[in-house]
């Protein structure tokens, strides 16, 4: 028999709260309809705000001159498009403003540094993901596979399977896995629904990236600096830190040696999937403000209308009101690459996560 060490922080449920019900959906959202309310003006402060930054770090990293500071501000403009994309995922949930349109051309606006087309991500994200989290064969964002899965997988995908679950590529995953197969001009098996609004955002944020890029060849010449040099700080670099960015906060906020994935609606459904699937993500540090809050993840998957600038407050009352029901993990590094380490594969039928070679790594979720 398999001897598990011990994990450095799991906030499962406790065996006391686990025989009360978790209430009706629609009650644990009236407890938050006081907190739901939206700002406009606030909102397009906080959009205006990122954007400037955007422009300011992007600039800096042309007209800087020295290598290093150049990387530094590459990487910092990749981690404002990282902010951007918060802004336009709560515009495209309908939560930042109060107006639809207005909403509507916002996100599409913030997520054009990321290169995300609007109309695709809405699919993806609000249909899909919230619709149907961590149910197996619907939710395909770092959907784990089960030992036959990947037994019958041919070396190389193996290889590709364990180079994105060893913790250091979700920027690759999120690269090929979800932006490239999902939201560039996808394929009808990733997409089988055809409408010519995903076509043209599609081709609205291409032509951006062919602007970028021309405007940093013309900006290298005019600075008498390498084309090659200043695409790779200013597009390049800025583009694969917010994949890993992306791809780091999806695979933190469902990816968790208490949180389970399910193969059957039915238990599945059962599973309050709203606050059972997620996790609460704390830091010592402000960078929970720093980043939009988006880690106050529970009260965002229980009520999506809830504006992001107002998380904090639906997250402590959540946790107020569902004591031990909701994942709450203080984040480090250690904790991070002990679960990297162990949430390999997923037994869908013990409901725990597994290694490679099929040995459990983690106790299995209560029914």
């Amino acid at each position: 028999m398999t001897t598990l060490p011990a994990p450095i922080a799991v906030g499962v449920t406790t065996p006391a709260t686990a025989l009360v019900p978790i209430p009706h959906r629609k009650l644990i959202r009236s407890w938050l309809a006081d907190i739901s309310e939206r700002s406009t003006p606030y909102a397009l402060a906080l959009v205006l705000f990122d954007i400037a930054l955007f422009a300011v770090a992007l600039a800096a990293t042309i007209v800087i001159d020295s290598a290093p500071l150049q990387l530094l501000m590459g990487a910092v403009t990749g981690f404002i498009i990282g902010r951007l994309f918060i802004l336009g995922h709560d515009a495209c949930h309908q939560s930042l403003t109060r107006h639809r349109s207005l909403n509507r051309w916002v996100g599409r606006i913030v997520f054009l540094p990321s290169l995300t087309p609007y109309s695709l991500w809405e699919v993806g994200h609000n249909v899909v993901h919230h619709g149907y989290t961590n149910l197996k064969g619907v939710d395909f964002v770092w959907e784990p596979r089960s030992l036959e899965e990947f037994q019958a997988l041919s070396g190389w995908r193996q290889l590709r399977e364990r180079i994105y679950r060893s913790g250091w590529a979700p920027w690759l995953y999120y690269m090929v896995e979800i932006w490239w197969a999902r939201m560039m001009f996808p394929n009808k098996r990733h997409m089988p629904t055809r409408r010519a609004v995903f076509l043209w955002d599609c081709l609205l944020v291409s032509s951006v990236a062919a602007v970028w890029i021309g405007g940093l060849v013309v900006a290298a010449r005019a600075t008498g600096q390498s084309p090659w040099w200043l695409v790779s700080v200013g597009f390049v670099l800025p583009f694969v830190f917010w994949n890993g960015m992306i791809g780091f906060v999806v695979y933190v906020h469902h990816t968790h040696l208490g949180v389970a994935w399910y193969e059957h609606k039915a238990s599945w459904a059962a599973a309050a999937p709203f606050v059972s699937t997620t996790v609460h993500l704390t830091f010592r540090s402000a960078m929970g403000g720093v980043l939009h809050h988006i880690m106050e993840h529970t009260a965002h998957h229980v009520d999506m209308s809830v504006p992001l600038y107002r998380l904090k407050q639906a997250q402590k009352r959540l946790e107020a009101k569902l004591p031990g029901r909701i994942v709450v993990q203080p984040f480090s590094w250690r904790w991070y690459a002990d679960t990297a380490r162990r949430c390999k594969l997923y037994d869908f039928k013990a409901r725990c996560w597994t290694d490679f070679a099929g040995r459990p790594t983690s106790v299995p979720v209560p029914a």
